[in-house]
Parts: C-alpha cells; structure tokens; sequence
C-alpha cells in the first residue's frame, strides 16, 4: 500500500529545486503531493513559468496553494505524512502561533493535532535565525512533536546571501520520514 507524502514548500531558494526531492521520494514508495505557499506559488508561476506544470506531470497530483472552496471535492489523497521544506521563518513563526491563514499551515497546523509525522527543513539564514522568536518557535513545534531539522545533521544557517541551494540537505530530511513499508 503506497503512503501519501505531502511536500509543503514556502518561497526560499530551495523551493526552486522540488523535482530533487519529489524524485528521491517517489524512488523510496511514497506518493507525493505538493503544496506550495502563496508566495511560493507565485515564484513557480511568475518567475518559473511551467513549474506547476513540470510538479504535477512528477507527482500525478495537482499542485494546491489555496483552500478549495466548500462546494469542491479534494483533489489529493489524505497525507500519512507531511515534509515542510524550505521551511521559512515567517511559516515557522504563523506555525508555532497557531495560524493558518494559507492551505499550507491549514495543513501543517491540523497535522500537529492530527499525530501526523511531520518533518521540517528550515532555510533561512543566520541573521534571521538570531531573532529570538526563531528558536522558541522552533522549541515550541519539536515540543509538539515535529522534527524540526534545524543544526548539525540538518540545515545550518549560511550568511545573507551566501546560501548554496545545491547542499541543501533534502536527503537528511527524507531519511527522517517515517519508512513506507
């Protein structure tokens, strides 16, 4: 039986690269699903057109940045699990606050209720990780059971403007995802 893995992507320059991780799950059993942050979805229509388009022709499913409205059907199988990455830190922040003004932290927020597994992989950089709220943000989601990759073995913030989106840890963030059996 195929698992359901929800990739949930804000706008940081990793989300630029979502066919590396797509490809890496599906290869390890899991049916992916993408949802995509406003502004994430933004960069993949705008600056990236046919983005969207390359996603759902990976993943099978459509790509979702929206709530549906009350009158439409689901479109994508119920997740058994969920991988926030990039994870920004103004998700991170509306996330550990409770808020869930977009379809992707209506989903992260109700996953934490629902005991879904929930891996995060932040990408931020070291001047917005010393901002006090980061890391009791970051405390208060582990607290609730999320697998916050922050640090050795998951993302270390880089200096503004020096990330290297090619070491960006996908792998680590996977390999925390429960097995598909």
């Amino acid at each position: 039986m195929t698992k359901t893995l929800y990739l949930i992507s804000c706008a940081a320059p990793p989300a630029q690269h979502l066919p590396v991780p797509i490809r890496a799950a599906k290869a390890a059993g899991w049916d992916v699903c993408v949802i995509l942050t406003p502004k994430a979805y933004r960069w993949a229509t705008e600056d990236a057109p046919g983005t969207v388009e390359e996603l759902e022709k990976l993943t099978g499913h459509p790509v979702r940045y929206e709530y549906k409205l009350p009158s439409q059907p689901d479109v994508l199988p119920d997740a058994d699990a969920m991988l926030v990455a990039p994870l920004t830190t103004n998700t991170l922040n509306k996330w550990a606050a409770g808020i869930s003004d977009t379809l992707a932290l209506g989903l992260i927020t109700e996953g934490i209720g629902l005991c879904k597994p929930i891996v995060a992989l932040p990408h931020w950089n070291n001047a917005q990780d010393a901002h006090p709220a980061v890391h009791r943000n970051v405390d208060t989601l582990r607290e609730a059971g999320v697998k916050v990759l922050l640090g050795e073995g998951g993302f270390v913030p880089h200096r503004p403007r020096h990330g290297d989106v090619r070491a960006y840890p996908w792998q680590a963030a996977l390999d925390a995802l429960p097995a598909v059996p």
